[in-house]
């Protein structure tokens, strides 16, 4: 009946069908006399299957069936149950292309399941760690990481480990943060924040507070305990000022303003951690529920910043930091002196800068050299008025071992040796001695160092840049200066033109500045207003780019640290000067009692050096101060 119903041909004697067209007949007789008469009637292409092995097939292909069916519905279990995961799965082969996907994944990820199955995982999840995962076959847990889209997960990874042991991939499981601090927003209720999110700020390698709407504790993590020293009992329920060692409670703040708080400097704890604080109120149906804030260690970056600036400070003497790129002028002025400044880089010629104090001296010197066929030697400074005359010949010259009173043993290569097939920097070339301009004029007319105490020249080949802020032709003519070494460095001569001659450049070397600045202060200061960038121009800036440098980084003290423009409100008032045509100092007027001595100060030390015609050593003796507290002095002020 059932063949019947299929449209199959049923007879119940074998010679009613063909021998011809039959390609299968079943014997479900039993018989073996009919078994033998089938294969004698049909050809020898049909296949006679007896009755027992028809049997075997039908129930073999009935469990065939069965166990499909029963492994379809397993898996279409399995699949409702890996689909219906909150957490996103997503796993990689041996050759980090995708084998498996949750619709949780697809949607963190903004892409179906169907488009990334058999896909390399970078495609899209740039910076997934998992064919790391199978590398190294570690397990990872709550890791934070970034989509492409901006939404941020915690992720946790885990090897695939075969019943041979052997590693056939890595999947990860994750959870969106984004979905559950969204879903944070939309309760009333902070203690079931506390606990919605105690899973993934338990994490966290950054320390996480939760205060309610009076500003008191509510939730702390196990990191703010490590970074801050202070144990749970000492916050939860306390004021949110209670773990600030130094600054404004940033929790305090985003209550009162209602505004969210980011990058912000404080020390936090018994051990004073330096630390930057990012806090946001808890807003919910437009009320205050309270503010998280998340606390980021910068202790030891700043000790590695620290040692590192140390490192430069060392290395500097040995290397040029700056191009001509980084040499702001488009005065004509400016542009001549870079003209012939990339003129004298092509040549071997000895260089002389000349300019007042402040004006990029130094600048040009590293420019020069980092132009020149000998930048990839080295450049080696010295400042000529700093050191005394005995020592800075000790460090320019060197010295045979016994040479040196008080050093007995060991002997010393001088920054002439050191700067071989470099160039070397000789700033403030004025304030030489009589001695060490004979032992430099032998430097440049016969190309050898003699060291102290030695009895042999040793040939050096070093391009000599020097600088000064003094009339050299004033000092010829006092017989300060000797005549034959002037015109040996006067063979390029370029005048570098003070600010009050190019005030359009100051816009742009202030914006570089700015920049600087943040560096060093740790700031985001963006701009400046227009009112301070006229208060910059108008000024004659006698200090050249030192004082304007000086003066804005006093300005950025004067500012919040939160604050993104500069305005005339930071420039300090005391950066007013002397006024040379009445010869007396300009005070405003409601300036503090110590703005007015810093003013005062300041006209002194201008007067001074302009009376001195910027000779140092002559301008301390004169105030019958220190040469070291004069250059202490001007640094402060801005007049180097």
């Amino acid at each position: 009946m059932a063949a019947k119903l299929h449209g199959i041909p049923v007879a119940e004697d074998y010679r009613e069908f063909s021998n011809k067209d039959i390609d299968i007949v079943f014997n479900v007789t039993g018989s073996d006399q009919l078994l033998e008469k089938l294969r004698e009637h049909f050809l020898k292409k049909t296949v006679i299957i007896p009755g027992t092995l028809a049997n075997v097939l039908v129930r073999l292909l009935e469990e065939k069936e069965h166990f499909t069916n029963r492994l379809s519905k397993e898996s279409h279990r399995e699949k409702i149950i890996f689909n219906s995961i909150e957490e996103g799965m997503i796993g990689i082969d041996n050759t980090s292309h995708i084998t498996f996907m949750n619709k949780s994944a697809a949607r963190m990820l903004e892409v179906t399941v169907d488009e990334t199955i058999g896909r390399h995982i970078h495609e899209f999840i740039s910076l997934s760690e998992l064919p790391r995962i199978y590398e190294t076959g570690r397990i990872e847990l709550n890791r934070e990481l970034e989509l492409k889209n901006g939404s941020t997960i915690v992720t946790s990874r885990f090897p695939m480990i075969d019943d041979n042991g052997e590693t056939i991939g890595a999947f990860a499981v994750f959870k969106d943060i984004t979905e559950v601090v969204s879903l944070a927003e939309e309760i009333t209720d902070l203690k079931e924040i506390q606990t919605m999110l105690e899973a993934i700020i338990q994490s966290s390698d950054d320390a996480i507070s939760v205060v309610d709407e009076r500003g008191n504790g509510l939730l702390v993590n196990p990191a703010y305990t490590r970074i801050t020293g202070l144990q749970m009992e000492d916050v939860i329920g306390q004021p949110a000022s209670a773990d600030i060692s130094e600054g404004e409670s940033m929790h305090l703040k985003a209550l009162r303003t209602r505004k969210p708080v980011r990058g912000v400097n404080l020390k936090v704890g018994p051990a004073n951690r330096e630390v930057i604080v990012n806090v946001a109120p808890i807003i919910v149906d437009n009320k205050l529920k309270g503010s998280v804030g998340v606390i980021h260690d910068t202790t030891e970056i700043r000790s590695l910043m620290k040692e590192l600036d140390r490192a430069r400070s060392i290395i500097r003497t040995l290397e040029s930091k700056y191009t001509f790129d980084d040499i702001i002028g488009l005065s004509s002025e400016m542009q001549l002196s870079l003209q012939q400044a990339k003129l004298a880089a092509q040549t071997l010629v000895t260089v002389l800068l000349r300019g007042e104090s402040g004006t990029g001296k130094e600048l040009f010197a590293h420019a020069i050299h980092s132009a020149s066929e000998r930048k990839y030697n080295k450049f080696v400074r010295v400042s000529c008025a700093a050191l005394s005359e005995e020592l800075l010949e000790s460090e320019l010259f060197g010295y045979e071992e016994g040479a040196i009173p008080g050093i007995k043993t060991g002997e010393k290569r001088g920054l002439f040796e050191e700067a071989n097939n470099g160039s070397i920097f000789l700033d403030e070339i004025g304030e030489l001695s009589s001695s060490l301009q004979s032992k430099l004029l032998r430097v440049l007319q016969e190309h050898e160092t003699l060291r102290i105490g030695g009895s042999k020249p040793i040939p050096v080949n070093v391009r000599v840049i020097a600088s000064t802020n003094a009339n050299m032709e004033k000092a010829l003519l006092d017989g300060k200066f000797r005549e034959d070494l002037y015109y040996r460095l006067n063979r390029m001569p370029i005048l570098i033109p003070p600010l009050r001659n190019r005030k359009q450049d100051i816009p742009r070397i202030a914006e570089r500045l700015l920049l600087k600045l943040n560096q060093e202060y740790g700031r985001s200061v963006e701009s400046f207003s227009d009112k301070a960038q006229q208060y910059l121009r108008v000024y004659d800036w006698p200090g050249n780019v030192r004082e304007l440098e000086n003066v804005l980084s006093r300005s950025m003290i004067f500012m919040q640290m939160n604050d993104r423009i500069l305005t005339e409100e930071h420039i300090p008032l005391n950066m007013l000067r002397v006024d040379d045509t009445k010869n007396e100092v300009v005070i405003p007027s409601s300036v503090s009692l110590q703005e007015q001595l810093d003013t005062v100060e300041r006209g002194i030390l201008h007067h001074a050096l302009k009376q001195s015609n910027g000779n140092k050593s002559k301008t301390a003796k004169q105030l019958e101060i220190s040469l070291r507290t004069l250059y202490y002095k001007l640094e402060k002020y801005g007049l180097m």
